[in-house]
């Protein structure tokens, strides 16, 4: 194969990866404005680094067989536990508790990232039906990510100082928004 061919494959898969990280940049900067410890970030940002990998990879699986249709499935999907957990993170930040109703560990971490992560998949369909090489494309999708998530995250962690406790109905509004985006493309 060609090196410009290749070349140019990586650089259209980085431009790929960078738009598919933003929305967990986004994401990101909204779930950080609840009070995250570093470690906390550290987790949040391998795991959604993960899920842009595995997502992607089983689109491309599935891309080579299916349809298109799955593609818009995943969207709305994403676009609707994006809305769930903006909803979550809105009602919990007016209850008198400090702890937030969802916050990004166990299951709760599962879901954001799965959330995140699902117009990966499909993306990865179109690429399967592309027949773009699988490993390259998913170790730069997750890192990407990863990188792009810790950014929204430490710049999240950053403007909840200032904030304070208006900081989760922010980040709520955040996710809540990016849902609707996500449900309706304008």
């Amino acid at each position: 194969m060609d090196t410009t061919v290749i070349v140019g494959e990586v650089v259209t898969l980085f431009i790929m990866a960078f738009a598919l990280g933003m929305d967990a940049f986004s994401i990101g900067l909204g779930m950080g404005l609840i009070r995250l410890r570093l470690r906390q970030i550290l987790y949040i940002g391998v795991t959604i680094g993960i899920f842009h990998m595995w997502m992607p990879l089983a689109g491309i699986i599935i891309g080579r067989f299916l349809s298109d249709q799955f593609g818009t499935i995943a969207t709305i999907i994403g676009g609707v536990l994006l809305l769930l957990l903006g909803i979550q993170m809105m009602i919990s930040s007016f209850k008198k508790d400090e702890e937030p109703m969802i916050t990004p560990v166990g299951f709760g971490l599962f879901v954001f990232a799965l959330s995140v992560s699902l117009d990966s998949f499909s993306v990865g369909l179109s690429l399967g039906i592309y027949k773009v090489h699988p490993i390259v494309a998913i170790s730069i999708f997750g890192l990407v990510s990863m990188l792009l998530t810790w950014a929204g995250l430490l710049l999240g962690r950053r403007v909840q100082e200032w904030l304070g406790k208006y900081s989760e109905a922010l980040g709520g509004c955040i996710l809540f928004a990016f849902g609707i985006k996500l449900l309706l493309p304008f």
